[in-house]
């Protein structure tokens, strides 16, 4: 009898070095993935601000059965509004590119407001102004003037590119 209970003990003890084991790998698991999990994250963002610069919106928007998508002629408005004001803009120091991008901002901020636009025209629309929204509060966080022109480049190569889409 004392041998069957020391065996079971040894047993019970032997078995539960085993399934902690199984946990601790398990936990080791978890932290594994969670870390690659964080890993991409920072990569993923790294690679967003990155991109953001990019004009990769242009694979995604469609046109309309080949044609240019009607637009409402506040959004046109907009569009040339903005692109004269960096026509016109002194670009010199991190403040001249702070206030144009409170400029574009502001009338960024009145076209989305006076978008009259329905159904297909305005997704893609939306396809065109989320990234030049992005790119607009980039310019706004300006630190260097490398930077603003960097972002203000991309900004106009942006609003540029609406006449291939919309009319």
């Amino acid at each position: 009898m004392k041998k069957t209970l020391v065996t079971m003990a040894m047993m019970a003890v032997i078995l539960s070095s085993c399934n902690n084991t199984k946990k601790d790998e398990a936990a080791t698991e978890v932290k594994m993935d969670e870390q690659i999990e964080v890993v991409s994250h920072e990569n993923e963002e790294t690679h967003q601000s990155g991109s953001a610069l990019g004009n990769t919106w242009m694979e995604e928007i469609q046109m309309d059965n080949g044609a240019k998508w009607a637009a409402n002629i506040e959004t046109t408005d907009g569009v040339n509004d903005m692109l004269k004001m960096i026509s016109e803009a002194k670009t010199e120091t991190v403040d001249d590119y702070l206030s144009l991008a409170n400029k574009l901002n502001e009338r960024k901020n009145t076209l989305v407001k006076e978008c009259t636009m329905k159904g297909p025209s305005h997704d893609n629309l939306h396809v065109f102004l989320h990234p030049l929204i992005e790119k607009i509060d980039m310019l706004l966080k300006t630190e260097t003037t490398a930077q603003g022109s960097e972002t203000l480049e991309s900004i106009t190569a942006n609003l540029n590119a609406y006449n291939n889409y919309f009319e």
